[in-house]
């Protein structure tokens, strides 16, 4: 029975049919526990569920509802965030959203400043969700795609304008602080006219540091603004109680100022941040490329007349016209007209496609020199370039597993730094040589401000970033940052024969006609096979029209299942099949045999012609291997990896086929139900495994892999079931895929060592532990700029030093834009 402790959820669930379903759902839900009452209703497909005070997670009644066989109605979001500056943000906007009622996951990525949201839209909306991130401390800008992203040009020139004021500021500071005289030239107090200069640096363009660090104390947590706030506010206020007490502060010793310090700190960090969002925003350009392809006005035909409609207004069926050069606006077929058009965006391929009446056209894609209508089928977030732009965005905001390790540090290092800076001030304060407060107060903010993580936040998503944007620009869609890990790992490439190492039927690959005339033999067989369906008949007929033979007309026909087929041609019977077919009717192929063992060998399948009970000769015919195949399995095996062919055809022709590829291991005969434990035979061995399928038929197998790769065309729907889905449609993609993948994955590693060694290197130096190397001595020449007279960093470099941590990340990312993954395999 319900009470007032209780609360009520109202889901959607996808599934039901009938009034079983219902049970089934209600006993699903009512089984578990926290669930005091649940009512499921078929008409309008929801559930109303009563969770007591215990409470039961919105994840365990998805669950619930799953094992049974139903689902509850869940959307997917790309939300902007504004405000995130470090590793240890993206967890506080974690939890917020994860917070709110109704979420299911969050995921955030600090280097596309966005969050992909999984909720039921019934029970959760935007507004709580930008309740909840204002209440961290941060900002929901919105629908990415609907609004300006932080990292754009607003957001670039605050900071340009910031970053310059503070840095002019602290210019002038530095030369009223170190010019000689300037103090007696001045008809008031010198350290007036420094505090009026530091002043709006501190509050008006670090105000964002106060304003995230205030954020999350109100969450009792910290991230890099709490370092950069501290740290500026120390020296800032430090010497404004110089000012206030005359210069006499602290024991009536002769104390100095520090606004140079504040200042600079502050506009360093500001120009590191500038260079940062400017360094994104180059990184997600092939994003916006793809964003902008599709053109915002289409030219539909209306009431028989071409009108000018925006693109969100065509509809499934409308008829557009295209003119040369134009891009097409949605996805379709073509009515009237032909023309080439460049798929290069959807495919990677650079030579144009032949379109005509018939033919599948792409939104984004552009017109050649012809001109056509076509028919809409697929229109707003159905069109294939639509698929594609979410598919980049998931897996730009995506993490990878690698990115966990430095997120949980990254949660401990803030807390951490501030404790280690409080010990260094106060043992530098106790201990240090006089002047000791100076000292502590320079190595407490060295520590502070050196010490920020946001390198470490950003070494992986940015690759991450880069890498599957550069894949997608190559035609190369990878589903997920954490597919793109895998792959890299990847040890064993099982490609499926048939559609993806072979064209995927059969054609023509010889004529043998025993000296006679190979037309004569191809012309008797293709009229025999005239009126035949069969496939192998469909080869011999584009064999022979290839040739520019004419076939006769058969007078009669007769399929014989198994065998081949007979007709009569000019009067003659003419047999075509197999040799049981020649022993079964008479005739005696004599040497025939031989000839057709051998080919048979080679992995072809030889049907003999027969003329009036007389052998004329053989017709072989194959599933041809695609071009590309051997140089792909080359490529492969350069790469260091093992080569699989997984087929249900005969062992026969799969070896004659891996022979001629030069792979070792063949796995054939194998049912399409059994691929998936082929792979999994393959896992047990120890191995991470990559399948290589056309995404439908081997869906099982693609599933069971470690990564499952499809190689597709721009209308292949398993892009969405896939990891990684080449859209070129040949196997040129899947070395390419494997090689970006390790250029990704090898760019993370970098960028994270240099965040990490960045860290670990620098914070004992700023905490001044070379001082004691240089007592007594001089710091050499060459190192006074950084370590002064007397070994302690100067905080000013420290932010400068932390500003170029972050920018070098970036920049060692975008290296990748460089990678040239279809011309690296070849």
């Amino acid at each position: 029975m319900a009470t007032s402790t209780d609360k009520r959820l109202h889901l959607p669930i996808t599934g039901m049919t009938c009034a079983s379903c219902v049970s089934h759902v209600t006993r699903a839900l009512e089984e578990l526990p926290g669930v005091s009452e649940a009512s499921v209703n078929l008409a309008t497909e929801r559930a109303s569920v009563t969770v007591d005070s215990a409470g039961v997670s919105l994840d365990e009644l998805k669950r619930a509802v799953q094992d049974s066989g139903y689902g509850i109605g869940v959307e997917k979001l790309t939300l902007s965030i504004g405000g995130m500056t470090c590793a240890s943000c993206v967890g506080h906007v974690e939890r917020a959203l994860s917070s709110v009622e109704g979420v299911i996951s969050a995921a955030v990525n600090l280097a596309t400043e966005t969050a992909i949201v999984e909720y039921v839209p019934e029970v959760a909306g935007l507004p709580e969700m930008r309740f909840a991130v204002q209440d961290a401390g941060y900002s929901l800008i919105g629908v990415a795609g609907q609004h300006d992203r932080p990292g754009t040009a607003a957001e670039v020139f605050s900071l340009r304008v910031r970053f310059a004021a503070s840095l002019a500021a602290a210019a002038a500071i530095m030369a009223l602080m170190f010019s000689p005289g300037v103090a007696e030239w001045m008809p008031f107090n010198l350290d007036y006219l420094l505090l009026a200069l530091a002043t709006p640096v501190q509050f008006w363009a670090g105000g964002r540091f106060y304003t995230g660090a205030w954020a999350a104390l109100k969450h009792r947590t910290s991230n890099m603004n709490t370092l950069i706030a501290i740290g500026t506010s120390v020296a800032y206020f430090y010497s404004v109680a110089v000012i206030a007490s005359g210069g006499s502060f602290l024991a009536g010793r002769e104390a100095e100022t520090f606004f140079d310090t504040s200042t600079a700190i502050i506009g360093l960090v500001l120009l590191g941040k500038y260079l940062e969002a400017r360094a994104k925003s180059h990184a997600a350009s092939a994003m916006r490329a793809l964003v902008g392809l599709q053109p915002r006005v289409a030219r539909a035909v209306r009431d028989g007349r071409e009108v000018d409609v925006a693109v969100e207004d065509l509809r499934v069926g409308d008829a557009v016209v295209v003119r040369p050069g134009e891009r097409l606006p949605v996805d379709g077929e073509v009515l009237e007209g032909s023309s080439s058009v460049d798929e290069s965006m959807l495919t990677g391929e650079s030579m144009p496609a032949d379109k005509s009446p018939g033919a599948q056209v792409y939104g984004g894609t552009v017109n050649g020199t012809g001109s056509f209508k076509f028919s809409a089928s697929k229109v707003g977030r159905d069109t294939v370039l639509s698929q594609i732009v979410r598919l980049v965005e998931e897996a730009q905001g995506s993490r990878a597993p690698i990115q966990r390790l430095a997120d949980v540090i990254s949660s401990y290092f803030v807390p951490a730094v501030i404790t280690v800076a409080i010990v260094v001030f106060v043992t530098w304060l106790v201990f240090g040589p006089s002047p000791g407060y100076a000292n502590a107060i320079v190595t407490a903010v060295a520590v502070l401000i050196i010490a920020c993580p946001c390198a470490m936040g950003l070494a992986t998503p940015a690759a991450i970033m880069v890498g599957t944007g550069r894949g997608a620009e190559a035609g190369i869609l990878i589903k997920s940052a954490e597919a793109l890990e895998r792959a890299h790992k990847v040890q064993v490439v099982v490609l499926d024969k048939t559609g993806t190492l072979t064209v995927g039927k059969p054609s023509v690959t010889d004529v043998d006609a025993g000296g006679g005339s190979e037309d004569d033999l191809l012309r008797l067989a293709a009229s025999a096979e005239r009126w035949s369906e069969h496939p192998i008949a469909r080869a011999v007929l584009a064999a022979a029209e290839k040739r520019g033979l004419d076939e006769e007309q058969p007078t009669t026909f007769g399929a014989i299942p198994g065998f081949g087929v007979e007709g009569q041609v000019n009067g003659a019977r003419v047999l075509v099949g197999n040799l049981a077919l020649m022993r079964r009717e008479g005739v005696a192929v004599n040497g025939l045999e031989a000839r057709a063992l051998e080919l048979s060998q080679r992995g072809k399948t030889s049907m003999y012609v027969a003329y009036d009970g007389e052998p004329r000769g053989i017709i072989a015919v194959a599933d041809a291997l695609k071009p590309e195949s051997a140089a792909v399995v080359g490529s492969l095996q350069r790469q260091g990896l093992e080569v699989v062919i997984l087929t249900g055809d005969n062992r026969l022709t799969a070896e004659a086929i891996a022979k001629e590829l030069g792979v070792d291991r063949v796995e054939a005969e194998v049912l399409p139900g059994d691929k998936a434990e082929i792979v999994s035979t393959i896992q047990r061995e120890g191995k991470v495994v990559a399948v290589v399928g056309d995404g439908i038929n081997d869906a099982p197998a693609l599933a069971q892999a470690d990564v499952g790769i499809a190689v597709a065309t721009g209308t292949d729907v398993a892009m969405e079931a896939a990891d990684i889905t080449l859209m070129r449609g040949d196997l040129g993609g899947v070395p390419a895929a494997i090689a970006l993948s390790k250029a990704t994955m090898r760019t993370v590693k970098q960028n994270l060592f240099w965040a990490f060694a960045y860290n670990v290197l620098l914070i004992p130096v700023a905490a001044g532990v070379l001082y004691p190397v240089f007592t007594g001595g001089e710091v050499p020449a060459a190192l006074q700029p950084i370590l002064g007279e007397s070994g302690l960093l100067n905080p000013v470099l420290a932010a400068a030093a932390m500003a170029i941590s972050s920018v070098t990340v970036i920049a060692n990312s975008l290296r990748l834009k460089g990678f040239k993954p279809l011309e690296e395999v070849r």
